[in-house]
C-alpha cells in the first residue's frame, strides 16, 4: 500500500520526507510477507517491451517485484537506500546496492529496463528520470508503477476515528488520507501525472503511456491487520497506538464478517529511452 504525505495535492512531493520513505524497513520480515506482488502481466508486457533482460529496480525495498523479475529469467540489480530493506533482498537473493538512485553511481553500467514498484514517489520525479536515461541502453523501457486500491469505508472510518485519537498531532492529514483510500486510482492520478511530467521534463524517452491491470484480493481480519503496520501512517507510531488503532479497525471488519474483498488497479507509467537518450 502506498502512503503518500498528503500536505502537496493535488501536486505532492513526497520524495522531499526522507523519514517516512526511511521508516518502512522497521518490520521488513512483515513488510516483505504482507505487501503484495505485482501482476504476473505487468511483468511480463515490461520484459517484452524491453530489449533485454538486464533490470534496475529503483528502491526495491525487501526484493517483491525484483524476485518476480528474477523468475521471468531477468538479472537483476537493487539500488535501495534502506540498508535494512537491501539487507532482506540479499538475503533473498537480490543483488543491491546501498544509495538513492539520485546519488547512485552507475559505474559505466547500463541496463534494458529501470523499474520502481511502488517506489517512485520517494525518488525526485525529474532527476530520477534523468538518471534512468543515463543508464538505459537505445530502446530501454522505464516502468514505475503502483497498486492503486479502493478500501471498505467502514474499515477506512475505524482507522480514521482511531488514528485521529491516538496521534493528533501526526504530519498526517487524516481526511486526505481517507479521501486517498476512498477514491482508488483517481486519488494515485496526481502523482501518476507527475511522473510522466518528470519523464517529459527529464528527456531521453518516448512520450509516457499509462498501463492498468485490474484485479482484487479478499483479506481476512488477520491478514489485513497484519500489513496494516507497514503503512507509513503507522511506522513512526509507538507499538502502544498502533496496537490501539489495529483494535478498532479489525472490529469494523469483524463487523464485516471477518474479512472483505478489496479491488486493486495497478498502474504503471511508462516510456522507453530514445537513440539519443539524455545528457543528465
Amino acid at each position: 500500500m502506498t502512503t503518500l504525505p498528503p500536505d502537496q495535492a493535488p501536486a505532492p512531493a513526497p520524495h522531499r520526507h526522507r523519514d517516512v520513505a526511511e521508516s518502512f524497513g522497521a518490520d521488513t520480515e512483515r513488510y516483505d510477507r504482507t505487501r503484495p506482488p505485482y501482476p504476473e502481466a505487468l511483468i511480463e508486457r515490461i520484459v517484452a517491451g524491453s530489449p533485454g533482460r538486464d533490470v534496475l529496480d529503483i528502491g526495491c525495498g525487501t526484493g517483491i517485484e525484483a524476485r518476480q523479475f528474477q523468475a521471468a529469467g531477468c538479472r537483476v540489480l537493487g539500488v535501495e537506500p534502506d540498508a535494512r530493506m537491501a539487507g532482506f533482498a540479499r538475503r533473498t537473493g537480490v543483488e543491491v546496492e546501498i544509495a538513492t538512485i539520485e546519488d547512485w553511481d552507475p559505474a559505466g553500467r547500463t541496463f534494458d529496463a529501470a523499474v520502481a514498484g511502488t517506489a517512485w514517489h520517494w525518488v525526485d520525479p525529474v532527476a530520477g528520470a534523468a538518471k534512468a536515461a543515463r543508464v538505459l541502453r537505445p530502446a530501454g523501457r522505464l516502468a514505475v508503477f503502483w497498486h492503486a486500491f479502493q478500501l471498505r469505508a467502514e474499515v477506512i472510518d475505524a482507522f480514521a476515528a482511531a488514528y485521529q485519537r491516538v496521534a493528533p498531532d501526526s504530519p498526517f492529514n487524516m481526511r486526505a488520507v481517507s479521501r486517498v483510500a476512498r477514491q482508488g486510482l483517481d486519488a494515485y492520478q496526481p502523482i501518476l501525472d507527475k511522473s510522466a511530467a518528470g519523464i517529459e521534463e527529464a528527456g531521453g524517452f518516448t512520450a509516457p503511456e499509462q498501463w492498468r491491470f485490474e484485479w482484487e484480493r479478499t483479506y481476512t481480519r488477520d491478514e489485513w491487520l497484519d500489513q496494516m503496520p507497514t503503512q507509513g501512517t503507522l511506522t513512526g507510531l509507538p507499538s502502544d497506538q498502533v496496537a490501539e488503532v489495529l483494535n478498532e479497525v479489525g472490529a469494523a471488519v469483524d463487523a464485516l464478517g471477518g474479512a472483505f474483498t478489496m479491488p486493486y488497479a495497478t498502474v504503471a507509467v511508462t516510456a522507453t529511452r530514445t537513440p539519443t537518450g539524455a545528457s543528465g
